[in-house]
């Protein structure tokens, strides 16, 4: 069957499901059955199937089958919850094993009758004084020092970037982000009904001739980016690309929101650092800590305070009490410092490991990363391969997750290399080694 064939069969079951015949959660006829009433081969079938989780309108769910995704007219594609892979090279939740000892004996003041009591009461968006000065200490850089003025906490890093796009952006505007992003911003903005403007990228990262021509086009309230240790291709803009990119947003009036959360890996400063009142800086304690420990900062310019605290108190993402003081008392004793210096050296030593394995296979990867971003060989597609490893226990991300417009997403997949063990994650390096050399053909994709 030629390749405008199979596209037609996708678009009859893609308009099936923009009519409402297919509806959201329906499951389609395992591949050889869909085959059968077609009078197609097997390999047709995958095709159609591979096309439709290509578009988005689909999910495979390996030993179970392909649905109808609940996202498809939206195009937004959520990660799913972790789901308890043996091998989780997925979701990025990195732990040392001697991080519970460190923060158990940071926290034991928290547990007397007195503080625990403080703990326990609600906070504003403003938390405490202490808890604004200690996070204003540890989220400083070389070069950048926040003011604890500036400071509004969230329970996690997600809640931040939902308040700092609703503070910015109006409901019905249009906000500028990296091609390849971040994947809950996608679904964070069609819930604030924003509509995100994807980036062209380069090595150095977002273009800023990129950023001219959407603006151009239809103007941009804000960019949502990540300028240091970017998720998931790796990238820290160098001096020059964030010059640049700073003179283009200061003569469009935007605001950069960016993104820091895997900064704690580099010793760069944030865009805020030169450009303060241009930059909104998000950042949390899950991957510097623990994601049982989450808190996440906003740190603005003074012009958008008021926005951002009623944004953060309007969605109902005011950090818990408990969360703070116990984020208070490990980043103000040192823990949390010392615990970002181990994973760093936690993420080397394992980005060495994926180099070792992966050898031989095209990598973007930063040195100082948890992530890397694989290109598949040419007899391997993103989706099938990620079936294929599922199929070994070991759980991937596609990179149609990361992929702002529909269809564009180029045939990758992203490991995170921080959640298994080190022989965990030298087990499925192997493994993965051994599929790569595979090819697709010996693997089902979705059933």
């Amino acid at each position: 069957m030629s390749r405008s064939d199979y596209l037609k069969l996708a678009d009859a079951i893609a308009a099936d499901i923009a009519s409402g015949a297919l509806k959201a959660g329906d499951r389609l006829p395992p591949q050889r059955d869909f085959a059968y009433e077609r009078n197609i081969a097997v390999s047709t079938a995958s095709r159609v199937y591979t096309e439709l989780l290509r578009r988005g309108l689909a999910i495979g769910e390996v030993g179970r089958g392909t649905f109808v995704s609940g996202d498809a007219r939206r195009g937004v594609t959520v990660p799913a919850e972790p789901h308890g892979a043996r091998i989780d090279l997925e979701f990025n939740y990195p732990m040392l094993p001697v991080q519970s000892a460190m923060i158990a004996k940071s926290l034991q003041g928290l547990f007397l009758p007195d503080a625990l009591e403080a703990a326990l009461r609600p906070v504003a968006s403003i938390g405490t004084s202490a808890a604004r000065a200690a996070s204003a200490a540890y989220l400083a850089r070389k070069g950048w020092t926040p003011g604890a003025e500036q400071i509004v906490f969230t329970a996690n890093g997600r809640q931040c970037i939902a308040a700092a796009l609703a503070a910015v952006v109006p409901t019905g505007g249009r906000c500028g982000v990296e091609a390849l992003t971040y994947p809950f911003v996608k679904g964070i903005a069609a819930r604030l009904g924003i509509t995100l403007v994807p980036l062209a990228m380069d090595e150095h990262g977002v273009r800023p001739d990129a950023v001219q021509k959407a603006h151009r086009e239809g103007r941009l309230s804000a960019l949502y980016i990540q300028p240091v240790m970017q998720n998931p291709l790796g990238i820290t803009m160098p001096p020059a690309r964030r010059a640049d990119l700073l003179r283009v947003v200061e003569r469009l009036g935007l605001t950069v929101v960016e993104d820091a959360v895997y900064g704690f890996l580099e010793d760069e400063a944030p865009l805020a650092a030169e450009a303060p009142d241009l930059c909104v800086v998000l950042d949390s304690l899950s991957k510097k800590i623990a994601p049982g420990l989450a808190c996440g900062f906003i740190v603005m310019p003074q012009r958008l305070r008021e926005s951002v605290m009623a944004a953060v108190r309007s969605g109902g993402w005011t950090a818990s009490g408990y969360a703070l003081a116990a984020g208070q008392r490990l980043m103000a004793d040192g823990t949390a410092h010392e615990l970002s210096k181990l994973k760093r050296l936690d993420a080397a030593r394992r980005q060495q490991l994926a180099a070792k394995y992966l050898d031989g296979f095209e990598l973007q990867a930063n040195s100082k990363a948890y992530h890397l971003w694989l290109t598949l060989p040419s007899h391997w597609r993103s989706l099938a391969f990620v079936g294929a490893a599922a199929r070994r226990d070991i759980a991937l991300t596609p990179s149609t997750t990361f992929a702002v417009a529909a269809g564009h997403a180029p045939n990758a997949v992203r490991l995170a290399l921080g959640a298994p063990t080190m022989h965990q994650l030298e087990t499925g390096l192997q493994m993965l080694s051994g599929i790569l050399n595979a090819r697709e053909e010996d693997f089902d994709t979705t059933e």
